[in-house]
C-alpha cells in the first residue's frame, strides 16, 4: 500500500478518510493522491472542449485548488509525500481512470453512513466504484482515531470464485498484522449443517498460507444482519468482503444485501475485486 488515493469533497467525512489514510501511509512509508472532480451542472468533457463559459470553468478550478491546497496544511499529512489533482470529469470516471493511471494500491474513500453515501459519492457513484475498481476501496463512515486493524472480519461464502480476490485480503490482513476472522453467515433461506460450513472453509483455505486466522460460522436471519453482528460481538476493526466486476457483489451478497451492508456498518469496510 505504497500509493494510496483519497477522493475529496472538502466534508467532514471525506477528511476523515483523508485521516486513516494518512496513517496507512505512514505505516507503509507511503504516498497520498489527493483527488477532487469538478462535476459542474449541465457540463460534460464535450462541453468544456467546445465554446463553455471558460471563466466560469476557471473560477471553480481555482476555488477547488485553493480548498485542496489548504488541506495539504493538515498537521496529521505531515511528512507524507501528497500530491494534488483536480480535473474537470464524472465523479466515477475519474476515481478509475486515475486510480490505474498511477498504479494506486488502495483508494480510501469517506461515506455519510446509515443515510447513505452523500458526500464524496452521489447516488450510484460509490456502487459503480466498490464494483469497478480493481483495487482495494476502504469505505471510512466517522472519524476512526487511531485506525487499528486488529480484528479484521471477512465474510463469504467461501466459493472458488472467491479465492483470486482472497489472496489481496489475506495480504491486507499482514499488512496490518491482524487477526482474520473468517466467518460464514448461515440463514434460513441457506442453511449448512456445522460440518459441511467447517469442511467448506478448510477446503477453502487449504490452498492459502495463513497462520493468523479463526474459521466462524454465524447464525443469523440474513447475510447482511448476520455480517454486521457477528463482527459487533467480537468488536471488529474491520470488514472486508468480495466484489463482482460485472454482476455487483459475489452471489453471497446478493442485489441490496451488498450494497446495505456497505451502507449500514458504522465500521470501515473494505472490497475486494473479484
Amino acid at each position: 500500500m505504497k500509493r494510496i488515493l483519497v477522493p475529496t469533497d472538502f466534508s467532514e467525512h471525506a477528511e476523515n478518510a483523508l485521516r486513516v489514510a494518512a496513517q496507512i501511509a505512514k505505516k507503509h512509508d507511503g504516498e497520498i493522491i489527493l483527488l477532487h472532480m469538478l462535476e459542474l451542472p449541465g457540463q460534460s468533457s464535450d462541453a468544456i472542449g467546445h465554446g463553455s463559459d471558460i471563466p466560469e470553468l476557471m473560477f471553480f478550478k481555482n476555488k477547488a485548488i485553493e480548498r485542496v491546497e489548504s488541506m495539504m496544511d493538515f498537521p496529521f499529512l505531515e511528512g507524507i509525500e501528497v500530491s494534488e489533482v483536480i480535473q474537470f470529469e464524472k465523479a466515477f470516471d475519474g476515481i478509475i481512470n486515475i486510480s490505474r493511471k498511477n498504479n494506486v494500491d488502495l483508494i480510501v474513500m469517506g461515506s455519510h453512513g446509515a443515510s447513505g453515501f452523500q458526500e464524496v459519492f452521489i447516488g450510484s457513484n460509490t456502487e459503480k466504484v466498490v464494483r469497478s475498481s480493481e483495487i482495494p476501496v476502504l469505505v471510512i463512515k466517522r472519524d476512526e482515531g487511531e485506525f487499528d486493524v486488529s480484528k479484521f472480519v471477512f465474510a463469504s461464502d467461501f466459493s472458488d470464485e472467491i479465492k483470486n480476490s482472497f489472496s489481496k485480503v489475506v495480504k491486507f490482513a499482514q499488512n496490518f498484522d491482524a487477526h482474520l476472522n473468517l466467518v460464514m453467515i448461515n440463514t434460513p433461506n441457506s442453511f449448512k449443517s456445522t460440518d459441511v460450513a467447517q469442511k467448506i472453509m478448510n477446503d477453502f483455505i487449504s490452498g492459502f498460507n495463513l497462520n493468523n486466522y479463526s474459521l466462524h460460522i454465524y447464525n443469523d436471519t440474513n447475510v447482511e444482519k448476520g455480517v454486521l453482528n457477528f463482527a459487533k460481538s467480537i468488536n471488529a476493526d474491520l470488514i472486508g468482503i468480495s466484489t463482482h466486476g460485472r454482476n455487483g457483489l459475489a452471489h453471497f451478497f446478493n442485489g441490496s444485501i451488498s450494497e446495505d451492508l456497505v451502507n449500514h456498518a458504522q465500521r470501515p469496510v473494505v472490497t475486494f475485486r473479484i
